[in-house]
């Protein structure tokens, strides 16, 4: 059954393509997702999308709030349009907090920094309780990055 599901949705996303690049006025939305622990594997429909950015997550100040700062390379020949930034801040394997960032567009193969922070009342008690001594303090980012092109 899982093998029909990639499959499908493997052939969707050839179909999609196609329809997409037969089309001169048509545009495609992607999200891309990186994490800075092991991502995992991702979905097949996932994979069939192109593919035109390099994320770096980077922390800055992390205690009660906390500051991620993500690099966006644009890897391709394409401008990139509408591109925004979501970042969710992880805690001991404990969502802990979310952000959002509009990061504009992006001009072909140049770098952009998007950023934006953290700010929850579960960070602060997680703050607190690692103060107190009572817990770790792994943080882990996964952020999700979305644009358009047009092809």
């Amino acid at each position: 059954m899982r093998t029909r599901l990639s499959v499908l949705l493997l052939s969707a996303a050839v179909a999609a393509t196609t329809l997409a690049a037969a089309s001169p006025a048509a545009h495609a939305t992607v999200t891309t997702g990186t994490s800075v622990a092991a991502a995992g594997v991702q979905a097949t429909a996932t994979a069939a999308r192109p593919k035109l950015i390099r994320t770096k997550i980077y922390f800055g100040r992390c205690k009660d709030t906390c500051r991620i700062k993500v690099r966006i390379k644009n890897a391709s020949g394409k401008r990139l349009y509408d591109v925004t930034l979501n970042a969710r801040l992880e805690i001991n394997n404990r969502k802990a907090g979310s952000c959002y960032d509009y990061v504009g567009s992006i001009r072909p193969r140049a770098t952009r920094w998007a950023g934006c922070t953290v700010r929850s009342g579960t960070l602060a008690k997680l703050w607190n309780r690692w103060l107190d001594g009572e817990i770790r303090w792994d943080r882990e980012a996964r952020t999700v990055v979305a644009y358009e092109y047009y092809g």
